[in-house]
């Protein structure tokens, strides 16, 4: 099993920070090369470049009362979104369809079904809280 993440290009988890500037503020958001490519995948399908991508989510967030305290992680877990969605069929790979084209309230309330199936689940074994 470990030969599957152990044997990957090494580049892929080296780091690398890029600076951005959202609403006059420059930041600076450090992030592994796999999830540079994940956003670089997500940006491009909404015909955006990262920058674009970053201050959408960011406002978009903070407009949902979301606190972004710790903004990289929730790129990090944005990218494992996009890829789970995707792998459970409820969000299409076809990149011709844009991420703001897709019927968001849908796919969130299959996904809430799906998870009261099949619960996240703590390093414990039992089931995480559901929100």
């Amino acid at each position: 099993m470990c030969k599957l993440f152990i044997g990957a290009d090494p580049k892929l988890w080296e780091s690398s920070t890029r600076s951005l500037r959202i609403d006059g503020m420059v930041t600076s958001v450090r992030l592994e090369n796999l999830f540079w490519s994940a956003l670089d995948q997500i940006a491009a399908r909404d015909d955006l470049n990262i920058p674009q991508l970053l201050t959408g989510l960011y406002h978009e967030s903070l407009d949902e009362g979301h606190d972004l305290g710790n903004f990289t992680s929730f790129l990090r877990v944005s990218c494992l979104r996009y890829f789970e969605l995707a792998a459970k069929g409820f969000l299409p790979l076809n990149d011709a369809l844009s991420i703001g084209q897709l019927p968001a309230d849908e796919i969130l309330t299959l996904e809430k079904t799906e998870r009261q199936r099949h619960p996240i689940r703590n390093s414990a074994g039992n089931a995480g809280s559901q929100h």
